[in-house]
């Protein structure tokens, strides 16, 4: 993909995770752009959402379970923003995932190719 077809897009982070962000992205080899498209590419892998017959009872109201973690998080909360709930809610994830590519990478599970935007499965694994 050229820089024709690229448009820019723009995202608020906290400090510390934008420094995160960098040091990974200097470890891969890659510019903070490309990893950040890399990861949000790769994270969309992991979370489709299965579609649902007809006669499946949604799970907990419809939210998966995710409602009683949302009322958690607001609890003693005047207002949250958007950014601050989403962070609540996905604590610890990106370490998971970061910890989880590390591993499968030393076991030679998993390989990253920053020529080709992301994480694949190794062929001999």
């Amino acid at each position: 993909m050229g820089d024709a077809d690229s448009v820019p897009v723009k995202t608020y982070v906290p400090p510390y995770q934008k420094e995160r962000w960098r040091e990974h992205a200097e470890q891969l080899g890659m510019s903070q752009s490309e990893f950040v498209r890399t990861m949000v590419q790769a994270g969309r892998r992991d979370f489709e959402v299965p579609e649902r017959t007809a006669d499946e009872e949604p799970a907990e109201g419809g939210s998966s379970g995710l409602e009683p973690r949302v009322k958690d998080a607001l609890s003693g909360e005047d207002h949250r923003s958007w950014d601050d709930l989403l962070a609540a809610l996905t604590d610890g994830m990106e370490d998971r995932l970061e910890e989880t590519l590390t591993e499968l990478q030393e076991a030679n599970v998993v390989q990253y190719s920053g020529r080709h935007g992301g994480y694949r499965l190794v062929e001999d694994a």
